[in-house]
């Protein structure tokens, strides 16, 4: 192997580490859990308070939080409930660390966000066990949301009461286009709406009447399903925009799947990318990439995603 390759596998290798940063006010503690958790295999940020933990996190975004609760300045409670304001951190997992064992100590902790709670003195096997499981939630979570992000998908979901928990970026910018106050903080979707979402399945329409006008096309929000609780997921769509597979399906007389690994291809997608992406091995990817250089008349990857980009740009002039 040549140095270049051996430097890039180590790179790789260095890049799937975890990141778990560490706030605690006590040296001591800091440096008992540094070594724990090196030792899991994971890398280790250290933060002495709230206010450092903030400023720290907006340079680098950790994979897991471990929060003492009471420190000087921000205490732990706060600093979690502000990392849980914002989206950047929301998705973080933050496992609590206390010498406060009462009930209600717990209870503020879960409230302020936080997805566990351990009482000092910490128990090591017990931290790394409970570390691991939350990394893997954390990250199946991450990758649902990945997936639904780079599918394509005109997906929200939203409270009874209206308000926006999040949105695929496409949905987030095809809202923008109807509804500018989308992206401030108290935004609610319109009565209407809200009523629509609360009704119950015998009486909601599905999908909903044309709400809303984008370029002349009526747009549509179609009911999912619930998520859990008081969590909504809907669809927005556009009765009068062609889906772009099936464009490419008729201009080439490609099968679905074919349409679908070529539009990725023209997104700038890998064979490893498309692959999660479809649920499909890398294997499959490469065999429709045989035969849809073939129909295309190519003969490499570039040149299908620039014919690709050409077409659908002419078609939708």
């Amino acid at each position: 192997m040549s140095n270049n390759a051996a430097s890039s596998d180590a790179t790789t290798t260095q890049a799937r580490r975890d990141i778990v940063l560490v706030v605690d006010d006590s040296p001591e503690t800091l440096s008992f859990l540094t070594e724990a958790i090196e030792a899991a295999g994971a890398t280790v940020l250290i933060a002495v308070d709230g206010e450092s933990a903030l400023s720290l996190m907006e340079q680098i975004t950790p994979d897991l939080v471990l929060l003492d609760a009471v420190m000087p300045g921000i205490g732990g409670f706060e600093t979690c409930r502000r990392l849980k304001r914002s989206d950047q951190f929301a998705h973080i997992p933050i496992i609590f660390m206390t010498g406060l064992s009462d009930t209600e100590h717990i209870v503020k902790g879960l409230e302020a966000g936080g997805v566990d709670y351990l009482t000092k003195p910490i128990v090591l096997d017990e931290l790394v066990a409970r570390m691991r499981v939350h990394l893997s939630n954390a990250r199946r979570a991450q990758d649902a949301r990945a997936a639904l992000d780079a599918t394509g998908r005109f997906l929200l979901a939203v409270r009874s009461d209206g308000r926006l928990l999040w949105s695929t970026p496409q949905a987030a910018k095809l809202l923008r286009t109807v509804l500018p106050l989308v992206d401030t903080p108290n935004f609610r979707l319109p009565a209407d709406i809200v009523l629509w979402i609360t009704q119950s399945g015998e009486r909601r329409p599905d999908p909903l009447p044309d709400q809303w006008h984008f370029n002349n096309a009526p747009l549509q929000l179609v009911y999912l399903g619930q998520i859990r609780n008081g969590e909504h997921l809907l669809r927005l769509s556009s009765n009068e925009k062609e889906e772009e597979t099936s464009i490419l399906r008729r201009q080439f007389s490609l099968t679905g799947r074919e349409a679908e690994v070529l539009l990725w291809v023209a997104r700038g997608k890998s064979n490893k990318d498309i692959s999660n992406v479809l649920h499909i091995s890398p294997r499959t990817v490469n065999k429709h990439l045989e035969q849809i250089f073939e129909k295309l008349g190519v003969e490499n990857r570039a040149s299908a995603a620039a014919l690709t980009i050409a077409t659908m740009h002419s078609t939708k002039k």
